[in-house]
């Protein structure tokens, strides 16, 4: 039998009734501030934040996150896992 020609799909209505959000935005990128006593040296002494970040989440997701919810320039980011 000859292989039929099937025509590309045109759906009457989309069938998902709302758009996906991305997994990872600016509020799921970082859960907390760390407030440990190494931590607190840490913003005292060396002008540094900690926080704990989703692990899948990347420096560059994680810069974002920081500049835009807490309005700083960051200079460099460090991770920990």
């Amino acid at each position: 039998t000859p292989r039929q020609v099937k025509a590309p799909k045109a759906p009457k209505y989309a069938r998902r009734l709302v758009p996906r959000m991305p997994k990872l935005d600016k509020y799921n990128i970082l859960k907390c501030p760390v407030t440990t006593e190494s931590a607190m040296k840490k913003i005292e002494e060396i002008n540094t934040l900690v926080f704990l970040c989703n692990l899948t989440a990347n420096k560059k997701q994680i810069r974002y996150a920081v500049e835009t919810l807490y309005e700083v320039k960051c200079f460099k980011v460090n991770t920990l896992i």
